[in-house]
């Protein structure tokens, strides 16, 4: 689609729009509707437009995928490590109160810190899905096993 000059400009303009609109929803989850997980998916979504326009091999120059897997496993470890930090300084798990002296600050930075691994989790595996479902197509068109996309390919060969 990167010859479609509409679709481009389109995107160029779009990308940013939704990975802003994907912070505020993050950042504003404790007050409002949305949190980590919608965050995440809004971030996901921006990569997979990029993707859509410009090319897997585009996208995962710009986010490759061992990046998107140590994110993954980044989220989930500081999710567990806000909660245990909790039980480590006297609290059960995810009690925020003993992260600081006031309580509410201690609430809004444990759920801060909590729905930001929750985000980047979300985002990395909905990219890994992604990911996985476009590279078995890819397979199978290299592989001869899809017949109408293996004419789908030769006529947009010729």
């Amino acid at each position: 689609m990167r010859d479609n000059a509409i679709l481009v400009v389109v995107a160029r303009f779009l990308i940013p729009l939704v990975m802003l609109f994907g912070l505020y929803v993050q950042f504003h989850g404790e007050y409002s509707p949305g949190g980590g997980f919608q965050a995440g998916v809004l971030f996901a979504s921006a990569w997979i437009l990029f993707v859509f326009i410009y090319g897997l091999d585009t996208g995962l120059r710009v986010i490759p995928q061992r990046v998107i897997y140590a994110l993954a496993s980044l989220g989930v470890l500081l999710y567990a490590l806000v909660g245990l930090l909790g039980v480590a300084l006297g609290g059960r798990f995810l009690d925020f109160d003993p992260l600081l002296d006031a309580p509410k600050a201690a609430q809004q930075t444990g759920i801060i810190l909590v729905e930001f691994g929750v985000g980047v989790t979300v985002a990395a595996v909905v990219m890994l899905i992604f990911l996985l479902f476009a590279r078995r197509r890819a397979d199978t068109v290299a592989a001869g096993l899809d017949p109408d996309a293996a004419d789908d390919v030769r006529e947009e060969q010729q």
